[in-house]
């Protein structure tokens, strides 16, 4: 099997969101941005699985392929949000 290193920056290079200043909503754009990744892979794995039973386009690995990568999206995005929100009560327990 022959795997380029494009090949395997390229899912990496979404993670990595551009740097934003301060006041411009870079978090709030960067979770929305995570958002729709993930909602556009359990699309993906909906249609695959949908093709496959209906209209026999497509083969079962295709359609493995795009749910694990749908579910793999969900938990990391999931994992994300737990590490957000435990540093946010961290933050807020902290004395004024």
């Amino acid at each position: 099997m022959n795997v380029s290193l494009s090949t395997l920056a390229s899912p990496l290079s979404s993670l990595n969101p551009a740097p934003a200043t301060a006041g411009q909503g870079g978090f709030a754009d960067a979770i929305g941005a995570a958002m729709s990744q993930v909602e556009g892979a359990r699309a993906s794995a909906t249609q695959a699985s949908t093709d496959l039973l209906m209209g026999g386009i497509g083969d079962v690995h295709t359609v493995a392929l795009a749910a694990q990568k749908a579910e793999l999206s969900l938990e990391l995005f999931q994992q994300v949000r737990n590490k957000f929100v435990s540093a946010y009560q961290e933050i807020m327990k902290m004395p004024m």
